[in-house]
């Protein structure tokens, strides 16, 4: 008999219930594993990274991910540059001499070479302001 709070359950009871949990959390854990690997695979010679965020998505009416998933977007500072990353794909790598990145507010705005290349809501607050600093660590603008 195991003990939870104010009643026991038997053994049984609990393996029943621990399987398909521990299932779940395996899966959930392979396919970050997978999305990581696919990270570290796009990485330079050298390059290291400095930070990741979570970025809120775009659009209000967007349906956000299930908490397995993970956030869906990320934005990658590394040593040579920053990275927009939709799970596993990358949508944009720019290197750091060819940007400009403004805070504006709890927003972050990244230019390349003159053109928008996004404005984002990162989800941890102060994380836009960390970008930032990178940047400026890289000779940014």
């Amino acid at each position: 008999m195991i003990g939870l709070g104010a009643g026991v359950l038997p053994w049984w009871q609990v393996l029943a219930l621990a399987v398909p949990v521990a299932g779940l959390a395996g899966w959930a854990g392979s396919r970050i594993g997978r999305i990581d690997a696919i990270r570290a695979a796009r990485l330079e010679p050298g390059e290291r990274v400095i930070g990741t965020y979570a970025v809120r998505p775009p659009h209000t009416e967007h349906t956000p991910p299930s908490p397995h998933e993970g956030a869906q977007y990320h934005l990658r500072v590394t040593s040579r540059g920053v990275e927009m990353w939709e799970r596993a794909e990358l949508l944009w790598k720019h290197p750091w001499p060819e940007l400009r990145v403004i805070v504006d507010g709890s927003r972050l705005r990244i230019h390349h070479l003159g053109q928008e290349a996004g404005t984002m809501l990162l989800e941890r607050p102060g994380a836009a302001a960390e970008v930032r600093l990178a940047a400026q660590r890289h000779g940014v603008a």
